[in-house]
């Protein structure tokens, strides 16, 4: 069964790679698929996040990466996936997920939505605190993938040296 994990992955974190890992051992095929970062300013063009996800995955010989514009479930049903895995790190993230999925079910009834529950170690780990951390001068190891935390740091080095008179 072919499963699609969609996100906007800006950046990937040690808490997706760890989701994507996971349902990598339940499902046959993984498509991780990134969807533009609408409404944010991203710090990494699709490309670019497409790179480097690839580039952690490659390991993982069932998992894919692939990007798409539009609705999930077009895509879901374009690629002959059956199934959308989402992570939850909090009840918070819950309500969201849960409205999603409900929505999704009624765009398309034969795509399921399955929610994996982060593990403890990344439960509070997002995208946008690693933007942070990082932005502010925080070291990121172990939060997200060494590849990641190298193109962070390089692409925060190219905003300071644009910013810098």
């Amino acid at each position: 069964m072919i499963a699609v994990y969609p996100g906007s992955f800006d950046p990937m974190t040690n808490g997706h790679l760890d989701l994507i890992e996971r349902a990598a051992s339940v499902f046959d095929e993984v498509i991780v698929a990134i969807a533009p970062n609408v409404g944010k300013e991203p710090l990494f063009t699709v490309e670019e996040r497409r790179e480097m996800l690839s580039e952690v995955c490659r390991g993982l010989r069932n998992v894919s990466v692939d990007s798409f514009d539009g609705l999930l479930v077009s895509y879901v049903q374009k690629k002959n996936a059956r199934v959308i895995v989402k992570g939850l790190r909090a009840v918070s993230d819950f309500q969201y997920e849960f409205e999603m999925a409900l929505t999704n079910r009624r765009l398309a009834p034969s795509v399921e939505t399955v929610f994996l529950m982060t593990s403890a170690d990344y439960s509070y780990l997002s995208s946008s605190l690693v933007k942070e951390i990082a932005a502010l001068g925080g070291s990121v190891q172990g939060l997200a993938p060494e590849s990641v935390e190298e193109k962070l740091k390089q692409r925060l080095q190219e905003a300071v040296r644009r910013d810098t008179p």
